[in-house]
């Protein structure tokens, strides 16, 4: 990508496929990274019991819709109180990927729910995965990207612009949002 002239994210959203952020460190080292909430929510709710899963899901819901990272902290602390003792393994893989997890609270609050998951993007493809099923793979490469480009290419008609469109020029102008507010050149964000 960088070799056909992507210049370097601001920010980018991916699940927690440890060689995609190892390149993409060596590659755009200035990148932000912004963990998908989806993969990582199916992640931790898999270390409890089927009976506890939709109650821990709850909690983590809040964890994720918190206003402020400072109201996830809080959030993060209940679910932490409730499961801790428990079940460890789910709170470690909280706590391991907290900081990329809540890298959003940086951006603008219109643009939250287009960072926090991967699964607009994903869906995607989905077209494209469920055709090379059916079709048994696409027989080569050049068939493989003529096809997913052909899909690809009628999807993109149904896409819809992202919310707060307008907000992206002060993004990649490089200001500053601390919890979605614009932080001022007299005020220096805090966590």
């Amino acid at each position: 990508m960088k070799r056909r002239g992507l210049s370097e994210p601001k920010l980018v959203v991916g699940d927690g496929a440890l060689g995609a952020w190892a390149a993409l460190r060596d590659v755009y080292p200035g990148a932000g990274e912004q963990r998908c909430w989806f993969h990582a929510s199916g992640n931790i709710i898999d270390c409890f019991p089927k009976r506890v899963q939709s109650k821990a899901k709850k909690h983590l819901d809040e964890i994720i819709a918190a206003a402020t990272r400072n109201d996830a902290r809080a959030a993060l602390e209940v679910f932490r109180d409730e499961y801790g003792s428990k079940y460890p393994k789910a709170l470690a893989k909280l706590d391991r990927d907290w900081t990329q997890l809540t890298a959003f609270y940086d951006y603008p609050a219109e643009h939250w729910r287009h960072l926090r998951t991967t699964n607009p993007i994903e869906s995607a493809f989905a077209t494209v995965r469920l055709r090379t099923r059916v079709t048994k793979g696409a027989g080569s490469k050049t068939a493989a990207l003529a096809m997913a480009y052909k899909l690809l290419s009628t999807a993109q008609e149904r896409w819809r612009r992202i919310n707060g469109h307008e907000l992206v020029a002060d993004v990649l102008d490089g200001v500053k949002f601390k919890d979605a507010i614009k932080v001022t050149d007299d005020e220096t964000p805090k966590d």
